[in-house]
């Protein structure tokens, strides 16, 4: 087995404007010591650090790729859009959207980012490699093709996955969605696709608080390609594996795609700022683990991540330690340094049992 690590060091440069947390300054709002929109890079900067400093990374094929070119880009987002992104960036930078700041060369660096995507998925394709992780930043599940939100300039496995159409190397995938934010610009790019299935289980009415719903579920031929699990705040490691297990696990085999791709957010653990949920690093290697086996079964173990959000700059490298040591099977552990405590905030038996109920009722509704 082989498996590909894709990042590039520019990523980290991405800069946002004067925020705190996902509030612009002013007013009220004071700016914060540490300063900036909690997409920063420290979190995926100290998940490299982390893979380095265990020897993980040696176990990886490790590698950048070009940016997603204009073609690329174009496939998801009207040239307008593009354009106006291009002007703004040589300008200085600036705010196209909601939550989406950037600074000068801000264009660039997200087609870099959607460029990542674009390679991983590319060398799992061709074979070159098993499986492959995109360390994305910016991230892109909430671009919107016209419209970027939340952190996100480019939809990057948009663009990956039609730059992947494009070329002929796939037609059927299926993408799962396990960020805790509902991944609504994915949806709406694939909406109309039914050769694209797509899965988001998220933190309902988190972001946007708008999107999400179970009931959307596709348009035209595309009727029953999307499906949403919104779980309810405070949903922990159990809830997690049971939503795998009951919905996503049995939808993709059904649905049999080339390829399981992954927007893989770590927002959905315990001591994340924006959101309330309650998962671990272990609840990421085992969700980690069911779609590797799952693409082992259905799609010769084609399976690619691209990196999504994860706030919190202490625990997001040991999920991610965590995915990447179960994506490559390799023998090297970061220990989870908070798994005791976290095992003891869990939901107890009766609202476990509350959480059950409501994924039994979605199965039901999504006839699964």
């Amino acid at each position: 087995m082989s498996t590909g690590f894709f990042w590039d060091e520019r990523s980290f440069w991405h800069s946002g404007g004067n925020y705190a947390g996902n509030l612009p300054v002013g007013g009220l709002v004071q700016p914060l010591a540490a300063g900036g929109l909690p997409e920063s890079p420290e979190t995926k900067r100290r998940l490299k650090n982390l893979i380095d400093v265990t020897g993980l990374s040696k176990d990886l094929v490790t590698r950048s790729a070009p940016e997603a070119d204009r073609d690329m880009l174009a496939r998801v987002h009207p040239t307008a859009f593009l354009d106006d992104f291009k002007r703004v960036s040589d300008a200085g930078g600036g705010e196209l959207g909601l939550r989406t700041p950037f600074g000068q060369g801000g264009y660039e660096l997200a087609a870099l980012s959607a460029g990542l995507s674009v390679g991983a998925m590319r060398a799992v394709l061709t074979g070159e490699l098993t499986n492959a992780y995109a360390l994305s930043r910016p991230p892109g599940h909430h671009c919107l093709p016209d419209f970027p939100n939340g952190f996100c300039l480019l939809a990057n496995l948009a663009i990956a996955i039609r730059t992947m159409q494009a070329e002929g190397l796939a037609r059927r995938i299926a993408v799962l969605d396990w960020d805790v934010h509902h991944g609504n610009g994915t949806e709406a790019v694939f909406i109309e696709d039914p050769n694209v299935l797509t899965i988001s289980i998220h933190q309902e009415r988190n972001y946007p608080i708008d999107t999400g719903d179970a009931d959307v579920r596709g348009i035209g031929a595309a009727e029953g390609t999307n499906i949403n699990v919104p779980l309810a705040p405070g949903g922990g490691h159990r809830t997690y594996l049971e939503a795998m297990e009951r919905i996503a696990l049995p939808a993709i085999r059904a649905f049999e795609p080339e390829i399981i791709v992954i927007a893989n957010g770590y927002d959905a653990a315990l001591i994340d700022p924006l959101s309330c949920m309650l998962a671990t690093a272990d609840t990421f290697r085992q969700m980690t683990k069911m779609v590797k086996d799952l693409a082992g079964d259905i799609c010769n173990g084609r399976l690619m991540m691209a990196h999504e959000g994860g706030y919190s700059e202490v625990y997001v490298p040991f999920c991610g330690h965590a995915v990447l040591e179960e994506m490559s099977g390799s023998k090297i552990t970061a220990p989870d340094p908070l798994a005791e405590t976290f095992a003891a905030r869990q939901p107890n038996a009766k609202m476990d049992a509350v959480f059950s109920a409501h994924l039994a009722e979605l199965a039901g509704y999504f006839g699964i």
